[in-house]
């Protein structure tokens, strides 16, 4: 984890100087970069006199990204736009990369753009990405000519090329706020990371650079549940038709078995994985491998992304147990993201999720879709955490979380070969989803908004008061007043944030290192140097 830190902070101190020579060339990108970072702390008493002097003062949130069209991060967080309070913050949005061409928002997508909803939504769209093109310095100096106060990214280091490479080192904003696509620390020029307590507990904090605005539930946006174009998840499966080829909506994981060429009359139980093959390691791999084994009658389906790697994986498993080969299959990829999150539950009994990088927009897809994901628990990294702190916000951690490869696969196996114990935790699942008046908490666009504008203004206030940043615990109002009525906060939240991080506190095995703290376990004895 530190070493990941290390590394992230070579790519922040060079990440300016990169993109400049990417723009202006590699004899000019010190001239481009003069002047620069901007000087924000220059601002500070304006800023304070136009608060005092104007009731109607509003933070000015800018959210910058190369993502702005069919992109996962759209799909999670356009309905941001629809809910913010306008009356406390002005939204700005400047997107770096051109937008989805006309055919494909029309058959592809059947019309919804993602784009052009943010484009209806947000005060002020900037279409960036030739001023991106000019180089780090005029984007920078671009986005200052709006007085922006934060500055909200959506890439990270993802989607080099298009991403605004370079930008925060020239410190455009007094804030500056990761958020959501990149998860793990930039190493330097940002203030803050949108995070929860189970995500990144405060014990992990020195792997991080930058401090923690906490979410209450998850820190992942979702508009999952609010969206019309999502169908709601069913407890019951639609028939499938008589002698006929697949037909989304219809069958059930069983029923369909993954659309294995090969006939499977006894199909009793799917697990599933729609990630990439890139999120797939030898260890998990011989995990879900070992899991299908001891589960009689049962499949494993894969999305075949990309299919050119699809020999490979028959070879993985064939070197590791023959006989497994016919009961490994694949699914073609769907480009439609609403047709996607249905197959989830036409294809899936039970997610296993992938070790160290989880499924993300993956997992929130197939949790709505009403199918339940295994997952390790005992990770460091951000990206490693996310689905484990889905699980508890959701009250399915003792079945879904595990400590361990050997736990991982006792959860999987025990929930396969106990079809009660399956439908309780797929129907608590689907009811999470379908939970209304209110919504759940995990589900609650609306709440999930809210809670992020107030830590959008704490982060302000910090930065009017002149003092340095410091880790943020939003608090929910439901919550709040649940607790002062005596309960226990919202439906679905079983514990507190504290007794969470206890939790887990002394059971933290990191990734394959055997022990830690006080858990011990035998894994399984792999051979090394494999590759798949």
């Amino acid at each position: 984890m530190m070493m990941k830190r290390l590394v992230a902070e070579s790519y922040a101190l060079t990440d300016d100087m990169y993109g400049a020579a990417d723009a202006v060339g590699s004899e000019k990108w010190k001239d481009h970069l003069k002047g620069f970072p901007m000087d924000q702390g220059k601002k500070r008493k304006r800023y304070v006199r136009e608060m005092q002097q104007d009731p109607k003062f509003k933070i000015r949130v800018a959210f910058i990204s190369g993502g702005i069209n069919s992109k996962a991060v759209m799909f999670l967080a356009h309905d941001f736009f629809r809910y913010y309070d306008k009356s406390k913050f002005e939204v700005h949005v400047f997107s770096t990369s051109l937008p989805d061409k006309p055919l494909f928002i029309q058959h592809t997508m059947r019309g919804v753009d993602w784009r052009q909803r943010v484009m209806d939504n947000a005060d002020f769209f900037h279409d960036a990405k030739d001023i991106r093109d000019a180089g780090p310095a005029e984007l920078a100096r671009f986005v200052a000519s709006f007085d922006i106060h934060i500055l909200v990214d959506w890439d990270g280091y993802c989607r080099n090329g298009i991403r605004p490479q370079g930008l925060y080192a020239l410190r455009p904003a007094p804030v500056q706020i990761m958020h959501q696509e990149f998860l793990g620390t930039s190493g330097g020029n940002f203030d803050y990371l949108i995070t929860d307590r189970r995500v990144s507990p405060p014990r992990l904090q020195k792997y991080y650079s930058e401090k923690f605005i906490y979410m209450p539930h998850h820190f992942f946006s979702k508009g999952h549940a609010v969206q019309d174009d999502v169908p709601p998840p069913a407890v019951q499966y639609e028939p499938k038709p008589r002698k006929k080829k697949y037909k989304l909506g219809t069958g059930s994981p069983q029923e369909n078995a993954c659309l294995a060429p090969d006939k499977h009359d006894n199909v009793k139980f799917v697990f599933c994985n729609f990630n990439k093959f890139l999120k797939f390691s030898p260890t998990t791999m011989r995990t879900w491998l070992r899991i299908v084994d001891n589960t009689p009658d049962s499949l494993l389906c894969l999305l075949s992304y990309p299919k050119e790697g699809i020999p490979n994986v028959y070879k993985f498993v064939k070197s590791y147990k023959p006989h497994l080969t016919k009961r490994v299959h694949f699914v073609p990829w769907e480009n439609n993201p609403f047709d996607h999150i249905v197959r989830n539950g036409d294809f899936c009994n039970l997610v296993l999720d992938t070790h160290p990088y989880n499924g993300h927009t993956t997992t929130m897809d197939a949790l709505y879709a009403g199918v339940p994901v295994v997952t390790r628990s005992d990770g460091q990294d951000m990206a490693s955490r996310v689905t484990t702190s889905a699980n508890i916000v959701l009250g399915l951690d003792q079945y879904l979380n595990a400590m361990g490869w050997n736990d991982y696969a006792d959860k999987a196996i025990a929930i396969a070969n106990n079809q009660t114990l399956f439908a309780s935790i797929r129907e608590a699942l689907i009811a999470s989803a379908l939970q209304t008046n209110p919504m759940h908490p995990f589900w609650d666009m609306k709440r999930y908004v809210k809670n992020l504008q107030k830590g959008f203004q704490k982060a302000w206030q910090f930065y009017i008061d002149g003092e340095e940043f410091e880790n943020i615990d939003v608090l929910d109002d439901e919550d709040e007043r649940v607790k002062k009525e005596g309960g226990d906060g919202s439906i679905g939240w079983k514990v507190t944030n504290e007794a969470i991080e206890l939790k887990y506190e002394n059971h933290d095995v990191d990734q394959d290192e055997g022990e830690r703290g006080d858990v011990k376990f035998e894994e399984w004895e792999w051979e090394t140097g494999d590759e798949l």
